[in-house]
């Protein structure tokens, strides 16, 4: 695998100061949070797949807002029929028996069924993806050309679980924001998916970050400058690459 599975760092962090400007809102049965650009436009989106926090978690809502501003219509459905994980997560709770319960097979029809109302009923014509850890797998996986109603882009932060067969099938560019300390996406396997990316013919970059861990541009202490900076600097590195591959 060029990344593994999630581990005690998937869980733990810092909870931010903020309050989201989008809405929760329902599509089809799935719990989700929607923030849109200032024009209102739903040409260019975005779709948030979240780390095991899930997508009531303060920092990604603010996260998707902060992408609503620059122009994007940002969705960040419930990934997990409501059985997310605690931020700091309780003495004893087990995360791979956790797991066992949101692998492909529960996950990708709840992905599936957003991706059509956002193709078909919000009108979205571009939608990149944007996975932080546990998303970031299935990332890879919809930008396969055999993923229904696919994505166009896509971005990633320090993933888990992704397979070296699953990003070497990606049929679209691909971003990647890594820290330099990461129990998941070691640097070994951050060299692996250098070396498989190299023989694609698909645009990609790799970036890496100091001072910071797995987690870290969702879940970081903004208080420590280190932190922070890497934070903003991978959000922007995410602005950047949708700016250029996505926007219409």
């Amino acid at each position: 695998m060029t990344s593994l599975p999630p581990a005690r760092c998937c869980t733990v962090g810092t909870l931010h100061e903020g309050e989201p400007k989008g809405e929760l809102k329902d599509i089809g049965n799935v719990s989700t949070y929607l923030s849109y650009p200032p024009d209102q436009s739903t040409s260019n989106a975005i779709l948030i797949l979240s780390d095991v926090i899930g997508h009531k978690f303060v920092n990604v809502q603010l996260i998707a807002d902060e992408f609503a501003a620059r122009g994007y219509f940002v969705v960040l459905p419930d990934l997990f029929n409501g059985d997310t994980v605690p931020l700091n997560r309780p003495e004893g709770f087990q995360i791979q028996d956790w797991l066992q319960n949101h692998l492909p097979k529960d996950v990708e029809p709840i992905i599936d069924s957003i991706l059509a109302e956002m193709r078909n009923s919000y009108g979205c014509q571009r939608i990149g993806g944007v996975g932080y850890c546990f998303g970031g797998r299935y990332v890879a996986r919809y930008l396969r050309s055999a993923a229904a109603c696919k994505l166009d882009v896509g971005y990633t932060a320090h993933p888990t679980m992704m397979s070296a067969d699953e990003l070497a099938s990606i049929q679209g560019p691909l971003s990647i924001a890594a820290a330099v300390n990461d129990f998941v996406f070691t640097a070994e396997k951050r060299h692996e998916s250098e070396a498989i990316l190299a023989r694609l013919d698909v645009p990609y970059q790799i970036n890496l970050f100091s001072h910071v861990e797995h987690g870290f541009s969702v879940r970081c202490d903004l208080a420590i400058k280190e932190q922070r900076v890497a934070k903003e600097g991978a959000f922007l590195q995410a602005v950047q690459w949708f700016d250029a591959y996505l926007k219409i």
